[in-house]
């Protein structure tokens, strides 16, 4: 291993006095370098309270690169030739919504909050200029997929990695920085096929341990957020058709109880969620055989659905509870798209139905 490690509480420098060829998206000199330290600091992301901060390290002389964070919290994997520093910036936390169920929330808000992932991913071999803007862009287009992968809450996929970096480091020649003439010197072979395979697999690893540390998890609720459902507008939803009996608030709590318990049944989430992908891979139009842009009568799979979460909620008594929901669609329901609406309309009509036969 060529590099150190130096952690100051005001920043990371990975340091190298043979010097890296370095291609970054830094906040200081971004782009291709040839540096001794690459600097990760806790600064304003501009030019100049970074490089300030940066220069603190650079008592060690030698030229740098920097990268101005929020957090400096990391941790680093390595793989024979391939060390990948994961850093982690996040404002996201899940908390307890009931006993059984929990919630990924923001002190911030979901409007400033932010989760950044970001990497600095060494390569042990003398990598040419070229292969470097390769490997950055490989590596870009890598994560990429692998985050599009998780198939994470809408909201959440909105605030992930808006402000991360990037940096690529390979060892230079031996003649030096100062003797270096990058356009004529000799370089390693780089095998892409194979380092796509070791990079897309070591990339995924290193964002399932950033989520792992971070204790970010993400369940049912959080799918609901992201749809813009709230546990209230479902109560205020079922107790739009009842008949015969006075809506009191007792009503309306024992109707969000009997929710959150169907929530915590693994059949319930389970035809929830198939739905909710459902809708995206149909209103996406990523299937081409289908097309829902007008709610096809032919298209029966949704109420399909939304009779089996009111039948596994309320047994069979639920169908006709669920017919009238799903006819009448009252408040959220009416704007939900078609495979939403007839989902809703099921768990509304099969946790009105269950309240009523206690």
């Amino acid at each position: 291993m060529k590099f150190n490690v130096i952690k100051k509480d005001y920043g990371i420098c990975i340091n190298n006095p043979n010097h890296f060829l370095a291609f970054s998206d830094f906040t200081v000199s971004d782009g291709i370098d040839i540096v001794e330290n690459v600097n990760i600091v806790k600064a304003k992301n501009d030019f100049k309270a970074t490089a300030k901060k940066a220069e603190v390290f650079n008592r060690l002389k030698g030229s740098y690169i920097a990268q101005a964070t929020e957090s400096l919290d990391y941790f680093s994997n390595t793989y024979d030739d391939l060390t990948i520093f994961t850093f982690m910036a996040n404002d996201v936390v899940v908390e307890d919504f009931t006993e059984h169920l929990q919630v990924a929330n923001s002190p911030k808000g979901f409007g400033d909050a932010r989760i950044n992932l970001s990497h600095v991913i060494y390569i042990d071999k003398v990598i040419s200029p070229k292969d470097l803007l390769r490997l950055f862009k490989l590596i870009t287009s890598v994560k990429s997929k692998v985050l599009a992968n998780m198939a994470l809450p809408l909201h959440i996929q909105n605030i992930l990695n808006t402000d991360d970096f990037l940096a690529v480091l390979g060892n230079v020649p031996e003649s030096g920085e100062e003797s270096l003439d990058i356009n004529n010197a000799e370089y390693d072979d780089i095998d892409f096929d194979d380092f796509k395979i070791r990079i897309s697999e070591a990339i995924e690893i290193s964002l399932e341990d950033a989520f792992e540390k971070l204790s970010l998890t993400f369940g049912i609720l959080d799918y609901f957020v992201a749809e813009g459902i709230q546990i209230g507008d479902l109560v205020d939803a079922g107790m739009e058709l009842v008949e015969g009996v006075e809506v009191t608030e007792e009503l309306k709590d024992k109707m969000k109880a009997q929710i959150l318990k169907s929530l915590t049944d693994i059949n319930v989430i389970s035809l929830l969620v198939a739905a909710m992908r459902t809708e995206q891979d149909l209103t996406c139009n990523r299937i081409r055989e289908v097309d829902v842009s007008d709610d096809p009568a032919h298209l029966y799979t949704d109420e399909v659905l939304g009779l089996a979460i009111s039948n596994q909620i309320a047994g069979t008594k639920a169908a006709f509870n669920f017919k009238r929901y799903d006819e009448a669609k009252p408040g959220i329901i009416y704007g939900l798209p078609p495979m939403l609406d007839d989902i809703f309309a099921g768990l509304i009509a099969g946790c009105m139905s269950k309240i009523f036969e206690e």
